[in-house]
């Protein structure tokens, strides 16, 4: 599609050259036979009118659009990319699918970003052409084909065929009070599209433990990417909230406290509860068959073994929000009671597509290229988890319509999530080309000594023990840096669950979370390196900047709508670079889902920020007084995009910095 415009404007003028010549006819002519000339006139004027006022419209929606794409963040990698595909097609018309390779500069002597399409296209031409090409050669002719553009200051080729870009300071700058003036927007999105994420998902009747964690903090960062990237996200809790435990449960609820339908059960401790009933159950052959009846009563929906199915998920719920709370988790509990009544549909639905085949009294399901068959209904008639996956994976297809679903589990589920997701494929509910279903998978979380995480006496580590020892630990830690002489009781209280669950999350998320990783206190809580602590005393040095030298936001915003943030000096121009790459981050992130990326460029951009402070003086004191006598705007600019840069990545890693440490 050409520019809209642009053709309404080329058609106005010439309706407008023609009426002038109409008009210029008719004065020349004044005789009656110039009227048939006088109705053509008014047709094309009535027109004319008409295109006007679509084009007024057209030019209106234009600039609202432009105008908020300009308070948008810019993907400079992305905007690259566009810039070398012009030159690309410009220079080769008929090469289809060239590649296209644009990466920032490790080198800075070497310029900001470098263009490396130029080898890949050698290749290309050799293989689908039988043209031998010097890649050198091909990236001079690429760099002949650049299009005029609004960033790229100069192109060099070194080597064999890099192009390394130089971008303009000038352009650089005015991104940065961009920035500094509309806050951290995120690039503008083509579509609003629907997001489901899977996460969390642990057992009613079970404590939460430490893998728990992961799936926790990992999925719920992912949905805060894909919020403030502008996605609908629908943030799913699958508790395990059905099945034959709930029989064994609810008989032993019945014996222990029979007046249960009256008085609600002072049932303190639910793990006590869950092993005094698996214990009974595989002891007891009375028992057994009473909590068989019992599964039984539940399917049939009897409303006093419904009422006892809610007490029990009732207290697991009290359980898994006083870690939700803690950790600042918000989820939509969708548990696999959800989904019973669908899955009858399901089963319904493969049987009548001829894909269910029978086996040993089991009814399973082959995918294509998949090894190994679901179970979608058990010898006794009963479903499985590979039924009620199938179910919930079809209502947020067909009933949510999202566009992309997120499991986030352990990796040891990654196999049963690729034969799920190919026998949805195989029987039409979605195609992987249009909608994105993936699994994001994780690995274990390990103690000090290598091996799965456990307590002394080898049973699981319990999510709220863990909790707690985190907040302990941070406070001794704030006390052993004499916090507690200096902040208020209720600052220190801020601080010391700011550092605590922080330092945890970052722990997890600076982690490529496909490896397992080791759980170390000592390691979270050290304030040197790659860890929050770090990040967090970072975070809250530059945010006091501005406050030893008494400028407040409203003097900071006069600022930066009045003063150029200049990047002259060699730290303000890394630092500048490094903090428009943001965009560019969050992208990678949202193609392969790891966040340790955000993670090791907010550690890259503190430590940035700190050969800036120690290089570039923000703000000049008498030596003998400590007065402030000379405040550099420029650079307290960039100290405020920092800041700000820095609070947006703790926000979508569900970090919660405070403003004293």
């Amino acid at each position: 599609m050409g520019d809209p415009v642009a053709e309404y404007s080329s058609r106005l003028q010439q309706q407008e050259q023609e009426i002038n010549s109409l008009t210029a006819e008719i004065e020349s002519l004044k005789n009656p036979q110039s009227l048939g000339l006088s109705s053509h006139l008014d047709g094309l004027r009535e027109e004319n009118t008409k295109l006007k006022y679509r084009l007024n419209i057209l030019k209106r929606s234009l600039q609202e659009e432009r105008s908020q794409r300009s308070k948008t963040m810019m993907n400079i990698n992305q905007r690259l990319q566009e810039i070398f595909g012009e030159a690309i097609r410009e220079a080769w018309p008929d090469l289809e699918n060239p590649p296209l390779a644009v990466t920032p500069n490790q080198q800075a002597k070497f310029g900001d970003y470098q263009c490396n399409s130029a080898m890949a296209m050698a290749q290309v031409m050799m293989k689908s052409k039988g043209l031998k090409v010097n890649p050198r050669e091909i990236a001079e002719k690429i760099q002949q084909n650049i299009p005029d553009n609004e960033l790229v200051e100069k192109t060099e080729i070194a080597g064999p065929g890099f192009i390394n870009v130089h971008l303009k300071r000038s352009f650089v700058s005015k991104l940065l009070t961009n920035l500094l003036l509309n806050g951290v927007q995120p690039p503008p999105l083509e579509s609003k599209k629907k997001v489901v994420v899977d996460f969390s998902s642990p057992n009613i009747a079970k404590e939460m433990h430490v893998g728990h964690l992961r799936s926790t903090i990992i999925g719920d960062s992912m949905c805060r990417l894909f919020e403030f990237l502008g996605y609908d996200v629908l943030r799913l809790n699958h508790v395990g909230d059905w099945g034959t435990q709930f029989g064994m449960l609810i008989a032993h609820l019945q014996d222990k406290f029979p007046n249960y339908l009256t008085v609600s059960p002072p049932i303190g401790d639910l793990q006590a509860f869950y092993k005094e009933s698996k214990k009974r159950f595989d002891e007891e052959e009375d028992f057994k068959k009473r909590a068989y009846q019992c599964v039984v009563k539940l399917q049939s929906k009897d409303p006093a073994f419904i009422k006892g199915w809610n007490l029990i998920c009732d207290v697991s719920r009290n359980e898994f929000q006083k870690v939700y709370n803690c950790l600042d988790i918000q989820i939509i509990e969708r548990g696999e009671s959800f989904y019973q009544e669908k899955m009858i549909a399901v089963v319904k639905e493969f049987e009548a597509k001829g894909l269910v085949e029978m086996d040993e009294g089991r009814k399973i399901v082959f995918a294509p290229g998949q090894q190994i068959p679901l179970t979608v209904v058990k010898s006794d008639g009963g479903y499985t988890y590979d039924t009620s996956d199938l179910a919930a994976l079809r209502q947020r297809l067909f009933d949510e319509k999202a566009d992309i679903i997120i499991y986030v589990t352990d990796s040891g589920q990654g196999t049963h999530f690729q034969v799920v997701f190919a026998a949805a494929q195989m029987i039409g509910w979605y195609d992987p080309k249009v909608t994105r279903v993936e699994h994001a998978g994780f690995g274990v979380v390990l103690g000090e000594d290598k091996k799965k995480f456990k307590t002394r006496s080898g049973d699981t580590v319990r999510l709220m023990d863990l909790l707690d020892e985190g907040l302990k630990r941070s406070m001794d830690k704030l006390k052993e840096k004499d916090r507690d002489k200096v902040l208020s009781t209720e600052e220190l209280t801020k601080a010391q669950h700011s550092v605590a669950f922080g330092c945890i999350k970052y722990a997890d998320l600076s982690h490529n979370r496909i490896n397992d990783y080791v759980f170390s206190f000592d390691k979270m809580l050290d304030d040197r390196g790659n860890t929050a602590a770090y990040l967090l005393y970072a975070f809250t040095r530059i945010r006091s900047i501005a406050r030893l030298a008494n400028i407040d936001e409203v003097a900071l915003r006069k600022a930066a709508e009045t003063t150029d943030v200049l990047l002259q000096h060699d730290k303000e121009w890394k630092l500048g670079k490094c903090l428009i790459r943001f965009p560019e981050i969050l992208q990678k992130i949202l193609d392969d889902l790891l966040l340790h990326t955000l993670c090791d460029y907010l550690y890259e951009l503190a430590t940035t920020f700190t050969e800036f402070y120690d290089s570039c003086y923000c703000i000049e004191k008498d030596r003998q007084t400590g007065e402030v006598v000379k405040v550099n705007m420029w650079r307290m600019l960039l100290c405020d995009a920092t800041a700000a840069i820095m609070a947006k990545g703790f926000d979508i890693l569900g970090i919660n910095p405070v403003s004293r440490m």
